[in-house]
């Protein structure tokens, strides 16, 4: 895919800066052998220049792999906590200086939103952070450097770990080129039924979150679709509509009753 970045103008000065470049990895006969991409060759690849290797080590080894290794090999979940009050604090300043008509109540939303764990681990994908993760044996033969929730909690990590070797201003210039596309959909986004559910089940923890076409009826240029939506296996909303999204709208609005 090459490399590619963006340029953002800066909140408080409209100065432009450069937000950095990440680079796929090169497949390669050798690539493909190595079960785990090194920290270093991360480094590189992602522009990050770490000037403290142990703390970008850390913020790729989960705890299944420190328990394996009881060499003094620290695990990521202290930076997984601090960088999620890094990130907190880098997206309530964005939130608040790009959206200067909104409310405070709106505001939350927004960050909300932008730091939902099923979101994090889309961005630690578009990076490939799974295949830098250090796993125990038994969470290495299960995917578990796939698992969204140890894909978010990593990425957290790394931003945690980039925040106490560079500071502030590097972790934001890091987190800004994944948030700044998602910008002009975002109010869309927070007040759509869907969004709403989806925040309700994970902050909560209520289970698997599905939607069901369980009837479709019409001809081709005219159907319409019946969509249930579960919450852990229950049947919490139904509703019709000319298209699939349109039904799962539907649904999320009554289930939203509900929960």
């Amino acid at each position: 895919m090459g490399t590619h970045g963006t340029i953002s103008p800066h909140p408080t000065d409209g100065k432009w800066i450069s937000l950095p470049e990440f680079r796929e990895a090169p497949v390669t006969q050798q690539s493909k052998k190595r079960e785990v991409e090194t920290a270093s060759s991360l480094n590189e690849r992602l522009g990050l220049s770490f000037s403290n290797f142990s703390l970008l080590t850390a913020a790729l080894t989960h705890r299944s792999y420190a328990n394996e290794h009881l060499d003094g090999t620290e695990d990521n979940e202290r930076l997984e906590y601090l960088g999620d009050a890094v990130l907190d604090f880098i997206v309530a300043e964005w939130s608040y200086r790009h959206f200067p008509e909104q409310s405070e109540g709106i505001l939350t939303k927004i960050r909300a939103y932008l730091v939902q764990n099923h979101r994090l681990a889309g961005f630690a994908r578009k990076i490939d952070l799974g295949g830098a993760l250090r796993l125990g044996r038994g969470e290495k033969s299960t995917g578990g450097n796939h698992r969204e929730s140890m894909l978010g909690s990593a990425f957290e990590a790394l931003l945690g770990a980039l925040f106490l070797d560079a500071g502030y201003e590097k972790a934001r210039t890091f987190i800004l080129p994944f948030i700044e596309p998602l910008r002009d959909t975002l109010l869309d986004e927070i007040n759509d039924p869907k969004s709403q559910v989806q925040e309700k089940v994970q902050a909560e923890k209520l289970g698997a979150l599905i939607y069901r076409v369980t009837a479709s009826s019409g001809p081709d240029h005219a159907k319409t679709y019946e969509v249930e939506v579960e919450i852990n296996g229950v049947a919490m909303g139904r509703g019709s509509g000319s298209s699939k999204s349109a039904a799962e709208r539907e649904a999320a609005r009554e289930a939203l009753k509900k929960i």
